[in-house]
């Protein structure tokens, strides 16, 4: 089901985040559906799309819907906005996994930045850049400058 296109003025920045877990050495204690459902419920997100996928030794690969793998705590959360992720996604996606891992991929609309960006549209503006620094940069950098005081 989509939006009419008055809608989509209001849409807020989407993102994805793809998190990879080495195969035993993950511990699925519950955490991690229950903080999406807080951002959800706080209504600092919409979850547009969930997508499990799962890369075996051979390098071959599949991608599941949450609802096929059991993760019922978190199906729910599901926009039926859009489905956003193809086939061609979950090959793209995969290629930075390692063998034998699985990754959990979320596509989440921020809606506490809806109102700026809708802001923007309406002066006539456009996204043209997005970015995002890696916690492991950030620590990097903040070491490098320790390293040299």
């Amino acid at each position: 089901m989509g939006r009419a296109p008055d809608e989509v003025d209001d849409v807020g920045p989407v993102d994805f985040l793809v998190v990879e877990f080495a195969r035993g050495r993950s511990t699925f204690s519950g955490e991690l559906a229950a903080e999406l459902s807080r951002l959800s419920e706080e209504g600092l997100i919409r979850v547009l799309d969930l997508l499990v996928i799962q890369k075996a030794f051979d390098g071959s690969v599949e991608g599941f819907e949450v609802q096929d793998v059991g993760c019922d705590e978190i199906g729910p959360l599901e926009s039926d906005l859009v489905d956003l992720l193809s086939t061609d996604d979950v090959d793209r996606l995969s290629a930075a996994m390692e063998p034998g891992s699985v990754a959990g991929v979320v596509v989440w609309e921020n809606l506490w930045a809806a109102p700026f960006a809708s802001a923007a549209r309406r002066a006539g503006g456009q996204l043209i850049a997005t970015g995002r620094i890696p916690i492991q940069d950030i620590v990097t950098s903040l070491e490098a400058d320790e390293g040299s005081q």
